[in-house]
């Protein structure tokens, strides 16, 4: 088994790029769907990387964002996470409930709720692909909506899981509606047996 990401081979790595591609893509056309609008994704960026350079690159500990996150159990414990910028905020309540924010703090009920139900699909979706692929079975708990800065927003799970893994995959890339490009980030973190399980499964891993 696994014991650390630094074990990964550039073939495992490789792997988990092509499921991250295929995931985030499905992930793009099931949003595309739902909210009735030509909605892709340009080539997304897969990186291993620890917590700390995963904040950064979404933006910083200190930028205010929305999180929705899912935790994973049954043959895949973890989490995940759909990072959600204003300009990717206003695309969903523009859809859904024909408004736009300024910036998060005009966030109510009804405009959290559309965004937790975006979030829920996209994360889905992103699994449902992953478990199809690797002929797995994942169960997803209730969406949980944060809003805060980024660094806040990692840290509980984090801690939750930071004895069993100190790395997340993060996939990255940007939407492409109307022309305009909109920043898009997701965040897996599966402890070290459930990465290594589903190595074994895709057919990359020993043992």
């Amino acid at each position: 088994m696994l014991e650390s990401y630094d074990q990964l081979t550039s073939l495992e790595i490789d792997t988990l790029r092509e499921i991250g591609s295929i995931g985030s893509g499905n992930a793009a056309t099931a949003l595309s769907q739902m909210l009735g609008r030509e909605i892709r994704i340009t080539l997304p960026e897969v990186r291993i990387m620890g917590y700390n350079e995963a904040i950064e690159w979404i933006g910083g500990p200190e930028a205010v964002t929305a999180g929705v996150l899912v935790r994973m159990s049954n043959q895949m414990n973890g989490i995940m996470l759909s990072v959600q910028k204003l300009e990717f905020v206003n695309i969903v309540l523009g859809s859904m409930l024909s408004k736009q924010a300024t910036s998060y703090e005009e966030l109510g009920e009804l405009e959290r709720s559309a965004l937790v139900e975006v979030g829920n699909i996209m994360i889905s979706t992103f699994i449902n692909a992953l478990t199809g692929l690797a002929g797995i079975k994942v169960n997803l708990t209730v969406p949980a909506f944060a809003l805060d800065m980024q660094g806040a927003i990692l840290t509980v799970p984090m801690a939750e899981y930071g004895g069993m893994s100190d790395y997340l995959m993060t996939i990255g890339g940007n939407f492409v509606c109307d022309g305009m490009h909109v920043p898009c980030h997701l965040l897996l973190s599966p402890d070290l047996r459930s990465l290594s399980f589903l190595l074994r499964k895709l057919g990359v891993a020993d043992g």
